[in-house]
């Protein structure tokens, strides 16, 4: 059975996802809070230090807005996929606990010959005033799928900027990282299970893409929002390269105009892991 293109505009079942405080720390603590100024992270990272208010990640959003498609995407192996690319655009600030309604669908297959590419679109909207809250695209490798024909897909462009970065920020991953970001709800055994990320390719369990991309998206909210989650807007990105537990991350950004910045990730031996990275935030507030 090949990926079922039927798939492609239907949208799935509303999905209904709640979170507490808990999960919102305990997701903080996955993508690496903590690993900088423990001090600047009380707010995601604890709920009862005085005078502080617990805050939430922005990119949490990229948990809160999965919800399965229609049907089975088709029968192929699992370990064959891995995240290809993300996008989230918050609405809102989260709040620390809630309950979403997400509707996902599956929005294309692309042929890119050794594989193919799946994209989905998500919106998670409050369940009790019906407000959208999170927008969501990602986008799916799958390899060995490829070779049906039709579409390849199409890339925006990006660059980044000729000039050294006005920012460069390093930060080592925890050895454990993988194993404490499962916790938040991705049990996908690759990133946990040495057989099934040798059946992969891998010579050990790799770090998950969206535990990457909120390790990343944790640096940027601290870089350019002042930690502010109600500055940070959206955040997009391609992943180009796995990362393994352990690895340092090497954050480039690049500020542009009107509130956007430019930003690219590589590994201590210069290998890009998330290229193409754009992020929108607001000015710092008057009030």
């Amino acid at each position: 059975m090949s990926l079922d293109h039927s798939l492609i505009g239907l949208p799935g079942k509303p999905h209904e996802r709640s979170w507490t405080s808990k999960d919102a720390l305990l997701y903080a603590i996955g993508v690496g809070a903590g690993l900088g100024d423990p001090l600047r992270e009380l707010e995601f990272t604890t709920e009862n230090s005085e005078g502080v208010e617990q805050k939430v990640l922005p990119t949490y959003g990229v948990l809160l807005a999965r919800a399965p498609a229609a049907r089975s995407l088709g029968d192929f192996d699992r370990a064959m996929l891995v995240q290809a690319e993300q996008h989230i655009e918050l609405h809102r600030p989260l709040p620390v606990s809630g309950t979403v309604l997400v509707t996902s669908t599956v929005t294309g297959m692309y042929d890119k010959g050794s594989g193919a590419l799946v994209e989905f679109e998500s919106v998670a909207v409050d369940l009790a005033g019906g407000d959208p809250l999170v927008t969501a695209r990602f986008g799916f490798f799958i390899r060995g799928e490829g070779g049906f024909g039709g579409d390849g897909g199409a890339s925006a462009p990006w660059q980044p900027p000729g000039r050294d970065p006005d920012r460069r920020v390093v930060q080592r991953t925890r050895p454990e990282q993988a194993l404490l970001y499962r916790l938040s709800g991705d049990r996908n055994p690759l990133h946990a299970d040495p057989k099934v990320a040798a059946r992969g390719g891998f010579s050990r369990p790799i770090l998950h893409g969206p535990c990457t991309y909120g390790f990343i998206g944790r640096v940027l909210l601290h870089e350019l929002c002042d930690s502010d989650p109600a500055r940070f807007i959206s955040m997009s990105g391609r992943f180009t390269a796995p990362v393994t537990p352990g690895d340092s991350l090497i954050v480039s950004i690049w500020r542009g105009d009107d509130g956007t910045a430019s930003f690219r990730t590589a590994k201590e031996d210069g290998t890009v892991v998330i290229d193409r990275g754009r992020l929108r935030y607001r000015g710092p507030s008057m009030s």
